[in-house]
């Protein structure tokens, strides 16, 4: 009886082994598209792909993050352009996205860079009329995740960006976003993320722009 229990134990155990790595398998695969994908509608096949895997894998908090992350990167996408009407249901769908990723794992830096991110989304649908609204609310979010991981590259990137794309006249400054892009750099250099899967992008939008100053 001893025998057939342990038996059973340690099957249990490879299987649950098993699972663990078909999960960060098929995370490493999507996660790795986030890179290659350029068109709004692959951001949205992405997302929903994510959000599949976090339904499966109901105890995970980064297939939420990233399913809110590439919906993010969509509504980047949809920033560039002249019609910008879409901006603020990309930034709810984020938002129900983090909220889910929430409920798993709260005070989390990562999730508060994000949630600085939908909010400039928002923004960014009617800036002269959102600017005074929305950006306490982003700088908020940015200085929860800085108290939470103060070394965090992420925040410095959203730091930079900020002083990088904001003209002079509003307090913005390129040659301060490049010093802040530098010291993301530095800080990618040192930071250490929990796990394999855990968010790793930044350093190259950082190295891409200071290889154009």
């Amino acid at each position: 009886m001893k025998k057939l229990i342990l038996t059973i134990s340690l099957s249990l155990i490879g299987f649950t082994a098993f699972a663990q790595t078909a999960y960060e398998k098929a995370m490493t695969e999507k996660i790795a598209k986030v890179e290659e994908h350029k068109k709004p509608d692959e951001f949205t096949a992405l997302a929903n792909d994510f959000d599949r895997i976090g339904t499966k894998e109901n105890t995970q908090w980064l297939p939420y993050y990233y399913a809110a992350f590439a919906t993010i990167q969509k509504g980047r996408i949809l920033m560039r352009g002249d019609d910008k009407s879409g901006l603020d249901a990309v930034a709810a769908e984020a938002e129900r996205y983090i909220a889910k990723s929430e409920v798993l794992s709260a005070n989390n830096a990562e999730l508060y860079i994000l949630k600085k991110m939908t909010s400039g989304l928002r923004m960014m649908a009617d800036p002269m009329s959102r600017y005074m609204s929305e950006a306490p609310v982003a700088q908020q979010a940015l200085a929860k995740a800085q108290e939470l991981d103060p070394n965090n590259p992420r925040i410095t990137i959203l730091q930079a960006e900020d002083a990088y794309f904001t003209p002079e006249q509003f307090g913005g400054s390129k040659e301060k976003g490049l010093e802040l892009f530098k010291k993301a750099i530095e800080q990618f250099g040192t930071y250490k993320s929990k796990s394999s899967l855990d968010p790793k992008w930044g350093k190259a939008e950082a190295e891409y722009l200071l290889s154009q100053k």
